[in-house]
């Protein structure tokens, strides 16, 4: 049986999220500083004679179209739909799936539009490169599916490794960050990566922060332009191999955050950031935009006593191998 398939990896944010948003991404220019692991996306297509299986495994959703025609409008798995209308690949079954929790800040949403983009590009016989991937995931998402957001979680899917990420809309550039491999290897060892186990959806609150800063409210472009400053630091410390820095501005990033709305920390989560500083964490900061989903925390030298405060709050360890590689074929 013939198909196509690939996977893509999800991200840690490490600094700067939200200045990939329009219109602060158009007017002052976004800088993102984020790191891909190895939990990654899948998108598998099989070619049929006719129709349209539609398959979200991770949402238990599943839907049965009989022509393309029926893809058009708002429905039901809108990526899945958007991916079909932009890429054409004719009749077939679609399905994806991924390893991260859905609603969990970690960027799953864009690495499955870049498998999702990756697989159909190959089933249609229109082999992209990664920047073309990438591309054409973001406006699968923003335009064709009409989801507001940035556009780091493409770009990290779709290259892999660490990156600083730049937008000035309409355009991107990426740079590798090289890491020392003892300091990239000992950051891998330390980061604890928390699932509270309260999934979320980042539209609203990225509709409700933009709209405030569309009103020129001055609070809101002050956290944004600290943003990214703090990302540029970033990229300066991880070079540098400075792991309490780093560990810093987790946490001035994450402050910052909630200045741009304080319901992204929710009583669950300013707890688990509590007793992770009480346990010796270096600082950590929420996955995406908060409001549920995940935390990740830099952990002290022996991360013992901080991994027992995730199990003694029932929430999750995820792990944390960082994926050097973007999106693939599988």
């Amino acid at each position: 049986m013939t198909r196509f398939s690939a996977a893509a990896p999800v991200r840690l944010d490490f600094a700067g999220g939200w200045t990939d948003v329009p219109p602060y991404s158009a007017r002052e220019g976004g800088v993102v500083v984020a790191a891909a692991v190895q939990l990654h996306a899948y998108a598998e297509v099989v070619p049929r004679d006719a129709g349209y299986i539609l398959v979200a495994q991770d949402f238990g959703e599943a839907l049965e179209l009989e022509s393309r025609g029926a893809l058009a409008g708002d429905g039901a798995l809108p990526l899945l739909r958007a991916g079909l209308r932009l890429l054409h690949p004719g009749p077939c079954a679609l399905t994806t799936r991924s390893d991260a929790p859905p609603g969990s800040g970690l960027g799953s949403s864009g690495a499955i539009d870049v498998a999702l983009v990756a697989a159909l590009a190959a089933a249609a016989g229109r082999p992209a490169s990664v920047r073309e991937i990438a591309d054409l995931a973001c406006r699968l998402e923003g335009i064709e599916a009409g989801i507001p957001g940035g556009r780091q979680d493409q770009f990290a899917a779709a290259f892999g490794g660490f990156l600083r990420l730049t937008f000035r809309d309409p355009d991107a550039s990426v740079e590798r960050l090289v890491l020392d491999p003892e300091f990239a290897a000992e950051l891998e060892r330390r980061m604890l990566l928390c699932y509270t186990g309260a999934s979320r959806f980042s539209g609203t609150t990225i509709e409700r922060v933009m709209r405030a800063y569309e009103r020129g409210e001055a609070a809101i472009a002050g956290a944004l332009d600290g943003l990214r400053r703090v990302a540029e630091d970033m990229a300066e410390a991880l070079r540098a191999a400075d792991l309490s820095r780093v560990g810093a501005l987790f946490t001035e990033n994450w402050r910052l955050q909630q200045r741009l709305d304080p319901g992204m920390s929710t009583p669950e989560m300013a707890r688990l950031e509590r007793e992770m500083l009480d346990a010796g964490a270096l600082g950590g900061k929420a996955a995406g935009s908060g409001a549920g989903g995940s935390m990740f925390f830099l952990a002290p030298d022996e991360p013992g006593p901080a991994r027992e405060v995730v199990g003694r709050l029932g929430m999750r360890v995820l792990p944390v191998r960082w994926s050097s590689t973007g999106v693939r074929p599988c």
